[in-house]
C-alpha cells in the first residue's frame, strides 16, 4: 500500500483560462464553470482547488503547447505559482525535444511531465530521468506514442502517470486494471492515476491497489471529493 497517498489536483489551460475536461476530447473543451472560483482565471481556480483539497502538488496540462505546439503558457505558470505559494507545480507542456525541455527547466517554473503521446522515441524520457515526471498515454484502449515506452520500464523515472485519456470527466472510475498491469510490469514504480477519480471510493480503492497518488478536477469541482 503506497504510504502516502497524494492528491493532485488538475489545472487544464486552454488560450490563457482554465477548461473542464471530458474524455480527452480537448479542442472542443469551454472555460470552467466553477463553485471554487469566480470565472476561470489560472490563479483564481488553482487558490480554490487548494481551497477545497490541500495538496503538496499541482498538476498542469498546457493545451495550447499540447494541441499547437504552443510554448509553454508562463504568464498563466507564473500566476499559478505566485498564488499557491509552497506548491509545486507538474507542467505537461508537449515537451518533445531537448532545447525546448532545458529551457522550461532553467526557467525553474515546475517539473516537467513527458507526455508518451508527444514523443518520437524513448530518447528525452531516458536523458530525463527522474528530473521529470512520465506520462504513459492511452486513448480507447490505445496506446499513445512509441510502442518502447509502454513496454520499457527501464526507460521510466521513479514517478509515472497512467493517463486514460477517455476515463477524463466522464465519471467512469479509474482504470484499475490498467493500473495493475503497469505496476505488474515495475513494482519499484511510483504510479500516479488520471482519469476517472468520482470520489473518496475510488481513492481507497487505488491505495488497496498500492497506487502513490491521483490527478482529480472534476471530483473536487463537483464536491464528491474534498479535503
Amino acid at each position: 500500500m503506497a504510504d502516502e497517498f497524494e492528491i493532485i489536483p488538475v489545472i487544464d489551460l486552454r488560450h490563457g483560462a482554465v477548461v473542464r475536461a471530458r474524455a480527452g476530447d480537448r479542442a472542443s473543451y469551454a472555460p470552467i464553470v466553477t463553485p471554487l472560483a469566480k470565472g476561470s482565471a489560472p490563479a483564481d481556480v488553482a487558490r480554490g482547488l487548494l481551497g477545497a483539497v490541500p495538496a503538496r502538488i499541482l498538476y498542469v496540462a498546457d493545451l495550447d503547447a499540447i494541441i499547437d505546439g504552443a510554448p509553454p503558457d508562463t504568464a498563466s505558470l507564473d500566476a499559478i505559482a505566485a498564488a499557491c505559494p509552497g506548491t509545486s507545480l507538474w507542467v505537461d507542456a508537449g515537451f518533445a525535444d531537448a532545447a525546448g525541455l532545458e529551457a522550461f527547466l532553467a526557467a525553474g517554473l515546475g517539473r516537467p511531465v513527458i507526455g508518451s503521446e508527444s514523443q518520437a522515441d524513448a530518447g528525452l524520457v531516458r536523458a530525463l530521468g527522474d528530473r521529470a515526471v512520465f506520462s504513459l498515454d492511452t486513448r480507447d484502449g490505445e496506446r499513445l506514442g512509441p510502442a518502447a515506452l509502454h513496454e520499457t520500464p527501464a526507460h521510466w523515472p521513479r514517478d509515472v502517470i497512467v493517463m486514460t485519456l477517455g476515463r477524463i470527466g466522464v465519471g467512469a472510475g479509474p482504470d484499475l486494471d490498467r493500473l495493475a498491469a503497469v505496476a505488474s510490469s515495475s513494482p519499484a514504480t511510483r504510479l500516479y492515476a488520471a482519469g476517472g477519480v468520482r470520489g473518496p471510493a475510488d481513492i481507497a480503492a487505488l491505495r488497496r491497489h498500492g497506487v502513490a497518488g491521483a490527478l482529480v478536477a472534476s471530483a473536487i469541482h463537483d464536491g464528491t471529493l474534498r479535503g
